[in-house]
């Protein structure tokens, strides 16, 4: 099933045709030189699938490890990229850091957040349940060896039946 995404949808546009996106991919730069090691860290923490890679073309196989330009990986029925972040002008961002989290879902997120650790995350605080959580299911943190703080939280269904019981109604 494609996801399919309209920008600009609901409106005329002055006469330009919408644009329609079929999937949203976040790509993560990691330290140049540590990509690798982020997806196989990816792939243990959280049971990731690398489908493809590509690599710098300029690095050859006898010099240092070649760069990332981007591997992809699915986890679930979603995709994201991780790339090492090269000191060259073609580099899409200049510095790394964490300007979002990232949200899995689970059924069981202490197991989630063991496994993370256990690959090398360093957990933040406890599993919290409840007004402490997100939309009011369980949740967990964990950052992962390079910067990224990834939410492990019950899945979405459950937080709407609890988010729909706790809106107060007008009579």
């Amino acid at each position: 099933m494609a996801l399919e995404l309209q920008n600009g949808g609901g409106a005329d546009n002055g006469g330009s045709k919408a644009v329609v996106f079929s999937a949203v991919k976040p790509q993560l730069f990691v330290e140049a030189g540590k990509a690798n090691d982020a997806v196989q860290f990816y792939k243990a923490a959280f049971g990731a699938e690398e489908v493809s890679r590509s690599v710098h073309p300029k690095r050859k196989a006898d010099q240092e490890l070649p760069l990332i330009l981007s591997a992809e990986l699915h986890l679930g029925s979603y995709s994201f990229l991780v790339s090492d972040l090269a000191n060259d002008s073609s580099t899409p961002v200049k510095t790394s850091g964490t300007g979002f989290v990232i949200c899995l879902e689970t059924d069981d997120v202490e197991a989630a957040v063991s496994k993370a650790v256990s690959a090398g995350a360093v957990s933040e605080g406890e599993v919290a349940e409840g007004d402490g959580a997100c939309c009011g299911g369980r949740v967990g943190k964990v950052k992962d060896p390079y910067g990224f703080v990834w939410m492990i939280c019950s899945p979405a269904e459950k937080c709407t039946d609890v988010e729909a019981r706790a809106m107060p109604v007008a009579i």
